[in-house]
């Protein structure tokens, strides 16, 4: 897949379509969503990620993807936020 050779981890919502989406978000591929301006990520039912345009949004597979990309936790729904 020619998004995951760009951007080791990281899926930019901008070059999925819907279906691709909700199938890795069931597989598990998808767990995290971020926001690729701010640098900033948190869980898939963050009202403030929700709210976010589809072509700032980026999605990981974990915390660790995140935060070797450079993204902090969101305050809004991650509480264990040791890494700002």
């Amino acid at each position: 897949q020619t998004i995951l050779r760009i951007f080791p981890n990281m899926l930019l919502h901008s070059q999925l379509i819907s279906s691709e989406v909700r199938a890795f978000v069931r597989t598990g591929k998808i767990q995290f969503g971020g926001n690729a301006r701010l640098k900033i990520y948190g869980t898939l039912r963050c009202g403030s990620g929700k709210r976010m345009m589809i072509k700032k949004r980026v999605f990981f597979e974990s915390e660790d993807d995140a935060l070797q990309h450079g993204f902090r936790p969101c305050r809004h729904c991650i509480k264990h936020n040791l890494h700002t």
